[in-house]
């Protein structure tokens, strides 16, 4: 399997997004750096919406997890309840 991987900055909007992909991938591997958090995982990394309302205490759309991007590696299937990044080997 192939490596994926979503950057985002490290800001007071990112945190709870950050938080909830570490809840809901736990294989994921978590770089924390300067001003950015990059997290890896092999093959799929899931940003579930339910879990970000839930740490955020409102609704959250996924596409708002693009305000705090940075990068990202694999290929994107998102709708209203995730935001995914996969690679198809």
């Amino acid at each position: 399997m192939s490596t994926v991987f979503l950057a985002l900055q490290d800001n007071d909007e990112a945190r709870p997004i950050i938080e909830a992909i570490i809840q809901d991938n736990p294989d994921a591997v978590v770089d924390r750096q300067p001003a950015m958090v990059r997290i890896s995982a092999e093959g799929k990394l899931v940003v579930k919406r339910e879990t970000v309302s839930e740490l955020i205490g409102a609704e959250w759309d996924p596409q708002d997890i693009q305000l705090v991007m940075i990068s990202f590696g694999g290929h994107v299937d998102d709708d209203e309840d995730h935001f995914t990044i996969y690679w198809n080997d």
